[in-house]
């Protein structure tokens, strides 16, 4: 059995015993996925506090529709969903506000994913002086991110930050698999194009 496999299956035995009753296998649910889903939720919305009342909200909202939760996706898959709705819910909030905060992509973007930023624009023949990104780049790049549109900025997280399959992807955002393929390729294009017009000014 594969790990993610024993992952799925000690998440429907979680949620078994939880709807049997037994209220820690709710906890065991929550300590299993915070990190996880708050990395995500950090990353779509780029402020901590924002980041951790919805990760907070994801969970009670899971809490509350579990019992009615028919398993016929994985519980992660259905976790990651009910965050996802919640941060676009507050992204529009964020987008209207100003940050203060910088955002480096050099550093790896998750913790079991050491992708940067940098590698979601991958040169079609990478030369060592390709690989050697300055922060100067990098900071365009995070810039370049902010002018995506809500949906492409999402897909790339969910791809690129979460390491999701495209087959989590299509499930989290209720699209077909091709819908996610495609829509990763316009927004790698839509980032590349924007990246052009930076170095051209």
């Amino acid at each position: 059995m594969t790990a993610k496999a024993q992952e799925v299956a000690l998440d429907r035995m979680l949620v078994e015993r939880f709807k049997g009753g037994d209220s820690a296998a709710f906890d065991q649910l929550v300590s299993r996925y915070w990190d996880r889903i708050y990395a995500m939720v950090n990353q779509l919305l780029r402020n901590q506090q924002d980041a951790e009342e919805v990760t907070q909200d994801a969970f009670i909202r899971a809490h509350r529709g579990l019992t009615n939760f028919r398993g016929e996706s994985a519980f992660s898959t259905w976790l990651y969903q009910i965050a996802t709705n919640l941060a676009r819910n507050r992204y529009w909030y964020w987008w209207r506000r100003k940050r203060d905060q910088s955002i480096s992509f050099d550093a790896p973007l998750g913790a079991d994913n050491d992708t940067t930023i940098a590698e979601l624009i991958p040169a079609e023949q990478e030369t060592p002086e390709d690989a050697t990104v300055t922060q100067e780049f990098v900071n365009r790049v995070a810039e370049c991110m902010e002018e995506l549109n809500e949906k492409h900025r999402e897909i790339l997280i969910l791809r690129n930050v979460q390491n999701l399959s495209y087959e989590e992807i299509a499930d989290i955002l209720g699209i077909s698999v091709g819908t996610v393929k495609s829509r990763i390729a316009r927004a790698r294009e839509s980032l590349r194009e924007k990246l052009g017009e930076e170095f051209q000014q």
